[in-house]
């Protein structure tokens, strides 16, 4: 993970403002003038900057996911979730990241597909990584063992309500990560299911037989000869 910088520069302040105000209260609610007056400067200073609130939204999304993502891999056994759960043990220096994913991950624009794609362009390249160095199992259907993979890091993010519910506590508590984090690793490592049964049947119904071919094939001979 990457920290963020300490150099807060008009820009960057602007940019770590609007990263609070877009969790805080959503991008729609939130207005230009709100940012300019958490971050200290003018609405034109953000124009100036920016051009306006699309394009600071894309530099925040750009960032955030810069804070999650080790561009340089130097954490090859750590997928996305891992990342993502390894920071939420730091809530002080993440926590509004954390927020602003779980706020601008559902909101349902286009910025916010591109910051999923994001996160699953960074899982698929760490997975590669993972697989050229021998640590994984065969996979059937690889790019969606991606999507499921990436899925699991950002789910506790985007469902924290939910999960904290059903846990009893909020899982960003040091008992709630406490408490996740060995099952997701057990889940991840060795699965959940003792026997190859169910697997096993679902490939017998999925996988085509040659037998269930030949009768279509017969019968279209039959059909040709009957002409």
């Amino acid at each position: 993970m990457r920290s963020a910088s300490d150099d807060l520069t008009a820009r960057a302040r602007i940019r770590d403002a609007a990263i609070a105000a877009f969790a805080r209260d959503g991008f729609d609610a939130t207005s230009l003038r709100a940012i300019a007056a958490e971050a200290g400067v003018s609405p034109a200073l953000i124009v100036h900057h920016f051009g306006d609130k699309n394009a600071l939204r894309a530099e925040c999304d750009e960032f955030v996911v810069s804070v999650f993502i080790d561009e340089e891999h130097d954490l090859i056994e750590a997928p996305t979730g891992d990342r993502i759960r390894a920071a939420l043990h730091d809530l002080d220096r993440y926590g509004r990241y954390v927020d602003y994913l779980s706020r601008m991950l559902v909101d349902g624009s286009p910025a916010a597909d591109r910051l999923f794609d994001s996160f699953l362009a960074s899982t698929r390249s760490v997975l590669a990584e993972q697989r050229d160095a021998g640590m994984l199992e065969p996979m059937s259907d690889p790019e969606l063992t991606t999507l499921l993979v990436t899925l699991m890091g950002l789910g506790p993010v985007v469902m924290r309500s939910q999960i904290a519910r059903a846990l009893g506590t909020d899982q960003l508590s040091p008992a709630g990560l406490l408490r996740l984090t060995l099952p997701t690793l057990e889940l991840l490592t060795h699965g959940i299911y003792s026997t190859t049964a169910l697997l096993d049947s679902a490939r017998d119904a999925l996988t085509p037989s040659a037998d269930a071919a030949e009768p279509a094939e017969h019968t279209n001979a039959s059909e040709g000869d009957a002409s």
